[in-house]
């Protein structure tokens, strides 16, 4: 989800009218530990960098859900895997929760599990209107490693369908 993060993040720079700011942090593990990639995006000022309640998040892990999950807003949108277990977490009362096949997604039809983070970046998409998948796409062939760009570009469309 870094990854996202990071083209998030560099799509929202293609829109001159908005601030963005992008973190990240890895788990002690580094790789295949957990992560947290956090975006910031505002027509105003951004006073502070990192994300205290969040609008939209989206967790791809039982352990992700569990730390993060009570940190959204009341109407804040939640994109999970549906194959996760969601345990003593709440999907907030005014907000949307959807548990999504992403990684069957990215495994059945791109053929690649390790695509499940763009196709988590294609459902968020659906709820970014500010923000053009037209921009999202540029950023991330920006950023996908050369000869990955086909399935990428595949994994984004097939979680735009997903909402």
């Amino acid at each position: 989800m870094i990854l996202a993060g990071i083209i998030l993040a560099e799509a929202s720079t293609h829109h001159p009218e908005l601030n963005v700011v992008q973190t990240q942090s890895y788990g002690p593990e580094s790789r295949g530990g957990a992560s947290r990639a956090e975006v910031v995006i505002s027509q105003d000022n951004i006073d502070y960098p990192k994300v205290v309640k969040a609008d939209i998040l989206i967790a791809l892990t039982d352990e992700a859900l569990a730390k993060y999950g009570d940190d959204v807003e009341d109407d804040a949108v939640v994109i999970i895997d549906e194959n996760m277990n969601t345990g003593d977490f709440t999907p907030p009362q005014e907000g949307e929760f959807h548990s999504l096949p992403i990684f069957a997604t990215a495994r059945d039809e791109i053929g690649l599990e390790l695509t499940a983070n763009i196709v988590a970046l294609g459902a968020l998409s659906h709820f970014l209107p500010g923000l053009s998948s037209e921009s999202i796409k540029k950023a991330l062939m920006e950023r996908v490693p050369e000869g990955t760009e086909e399935k990428n570009k595949a994994a984004f469309e097939a979680g735009r369908k997903l909402i």
